[in-house]
Order: structure tokens, then sequence, then C-alpha cells
């Protein structure tokens, strides 16, 4: 190894941890605005917090009966505590190029909000005792510190080349909880049959659409050129204001569409804009999740 190896390591090195510091500070921080309290899972399960009695049924081991409970009547019945075990949940944020676009640079970019709330969500997740990992297989679900810094790593890491971009979910573990952020303005076929097996799998969870406010509002009018963000496609208008309704009716299509989908396989759906308060979308999540079963 050469003098200038471990000095262009360093570099790269540091380049990548570059942006972990402030995607886990921002991430942190929204978290700590979402207030907890009881988490409401309400399940039967393994656990402290008495929940319910319930009749014994075939199975039930006699460990399990609650015998002074059962003395009052002529049956047997079974002392429930409240469900308190691990769930996996996996995360697709979307990597695709289009997810860099922002209208002002006031605003963040759909992928650095996508990411802020996807490492935020799982913060709240592990802390909570929750399994988190990314919707393939590289990253299954875990718990802990280690794997919020995993987590960080590969949401930090620079988009792919395609336009845009599908979840693989063949990799979703049966019965799971799922998220998908993306501005799902790519074929929604893809996004479709994703959703579909991993439904299929008893998966469910909920889809956010993370859109710029320029994408909801079509400011455009006159000469315009719309160039994709890898400049793969291309369009120019001299009148873009005559363009208005119907992208916007197709853009109404597509999320009806999305919502449709939702619907139909028990998921939820929203849409998120970027210039629109995080803390807000973070407590939908954390209670979308929460509400699945």
């Amino acid at each position: 190894m050469t003098a200038a190896a471990p000095l262009g390591l360093r570099r790269g090195a540091e380049a990548l941890a570059d942006p972990l510091p402030p995607l886990l500070a921002e991430a942190s921080h929204l978290a700590a605005t979402v207030q907890l309290g009881e988490h409401g899972r309400r399940r039967p399960g393994m656990g402290n917090e008495f929940w319910q009695y319930r009749p014994a049924h075939a199975g039930d081991s006699a460990r399990m009966i609650d015998w002074r409970r059962s003395a009052r009547t002529d049956g047997h019945y079974v002392r429930e505590k409240e469900w308190q075990a691990a769930q996996s949940v996996q995360i697709w944020v979307d990597p695709a190029q289009s997810m860099g676009f922002r209208g002002d640079d006031s605003r963040p970019t759909k992928r650095d909000r996508a990411a802020t709330l996807a490492l935020a969500l799982s913060i709240l997740l592990i802390r909570g005792g929750e399994r988190v990992g990314m919707a393939d297989a590289s990253m299954p679900p875990r718990t802990g510190e280690v794997q919020l810094n995993r987590l960080a790593t590969r949401l930090a890491l620079e988009a792919t080349e395609a336009d845009y971009g599908a979840p693989e979910a063949r990799a979703f573990l049966t019965g799971a909880r799922a998220l998908f952020l993306s501005d799902f303005l790519g074929d929604p076929t893809a996004i479709e049959a994703a959703l579909t097996e991993a439904a299929d799998r008893g998966v469910r969870g909920a889809l956010v659409q993370v859109l710029d406010p320029v994408e909801e509002s079509f400011p455009f009018d006159g000469r315009t050129i719309f160039e994709s963000m890898s400049g793969a496609l291309r369009f120019e208008s001299r009148k873009a204001g005559s363009l208005r309704d119907r992208y916007l009716d197709r853009l109404a299509e597509r999320k009806d569409h999305l919502a449709t989908l939702a619907r139909r396989t028990g998921w939820q759906f929203t849409t998120h804009h970027t210039d629109s308060p995080a803390p807000a979308a973070l407590l939908w999540l954390y209670h979308a999740l929460g509400q699945v079963r």
C-alpha cells in the first residue's frame, strides 16, 4: 500500500461519514418533538401490564390459568397481559434521482425530508423496543443503537442512477409492518406489484408521498424546459401554462390510485409536502404504524 492510499481511504471515509451527524442530529431532534406516551398496542401477548381475562381455550397450559379468578365461576380463565413483544418494521426510502428535487433552496430535497422522517421514526420505534430495518435483504430488522447508526449510514447514501424507484417486496418478512416513502411519480405498476406482494405476505403499513410544493402548484408559464433529475428525460414547451390543468388532473389521479391501492391492501396513505412541518408527518407515521394489525 502506498503512502497515498491511507490518505485516500481516510478522505473517502470522512466523505461518507460527513452527512451522518447532521442527519442523526436532525432526526433525533425531530423524534424528541413527538410525545410518546403509551404505545397503546392493546393486544394480548407477553408483557407486564394486565389487560383482560378470557375463557381458557384448548391448548392453553395449566400454568396460564388464573386459578383465583376461575374459582369464582364454573369456568377456567386466562389472565392476559398487554402485548409488548417486539415487531419488525421495514422501511423503504426511494433512492431514485427524482427524490433529489426541490423547488426552492429554502426547502429540503424530497430525499432529505424522507430520510429524516424515516430515521426519526426508527429512533422512536427502536427506543420503544421494536426491530427496524430496510426493505431489502442487506439490512434485516434489528434493535439497538448500532442498528440506528447502520440505518443512518444507509439513508445518507447517494441516489441511484434511475429517475424513479420501486421497493423489492420479496425481501419483506411475513407479518411485518412497512413504510414506503417516495414521490411515487414513476411507473405506478411497479409500486402496485410491490405493495400487492407485500400485502400477500401479511405485511401492512403506510405509504407517504413526499412532494415539493412546486409539484403541487405547477407555477410554470411561457417557454419552459422540463428535465428529469438524471437528464435522461427532457421536454420543452412554449406554453407551459396550458399544461397546468392536465398535469394537476394526472397528479390527482395518481394520488387517488395510491389511496385506493392502500385501502385495498389494508395500508394507509398520506401526502407530505416539504414545506410542511416535519413533526406533524412523524406523528402521523408513528400512529399509522401503531394502528396496523
